[in-house]
């Protein structure tokens, strides 16, 4: 059975207010579009696990933590990581801290939770 983990910030801590974020974005509508995601890959058959990280720090130790609990197929490194401009070294930190802690992981992004399954999907093997 494959295994996926997502990866993706906290959606209180979030700046709405950027504009390189999905106009009416909030935080209530995070949590339910990774509710979404999760079930999605739930129904394809996967073990999915969420890890929802701080923007700071404390990032990278969750990512690694994470990562060391098991092995997983592929890692989805949610958008609101990637987008925002002012959240690169945040990408980047966790980005890196995937490489080394699951280097045989492919590496998957989505644009928002609701198609994290079909982020995963296109680096998962069909059974």
């Amino acid at each position: 059975m494959n295994r996926i983990l997502f990866i993706g910030q906290v959606p209180e801590t979030v700046d709405f207010s950027d504009p390189a974020l999905p106009p009416g974005f909030n935080a209530e509508k995070i949590h339910a579009g990774i509710a979404v995601g999760m079930q999605q890959m739930k129904d394809r058959g996967w073990n999915a696990d969420l890890c929802l990280v701080q923007p700071d720090a404390s990032a990278v130790v969750a990512v690694e933590k994470q990562l060391a609990s098991t092995t997983y197929d592929c890692v989805v490194i949610g958008g609101g990581i990637r987008v925002p401009p002012p959240s690169l070294h945040l990408f980047e930190s966790i980005l890196n801290a995937v490489h080394r802690s699951a280097p045989t992981a492919s590496i998957a992004f989505n644009t928002t939770p609701n198609d994290t399954a079909d982020a995963a999907g296109r680096w998962i093997s069909k059974p």
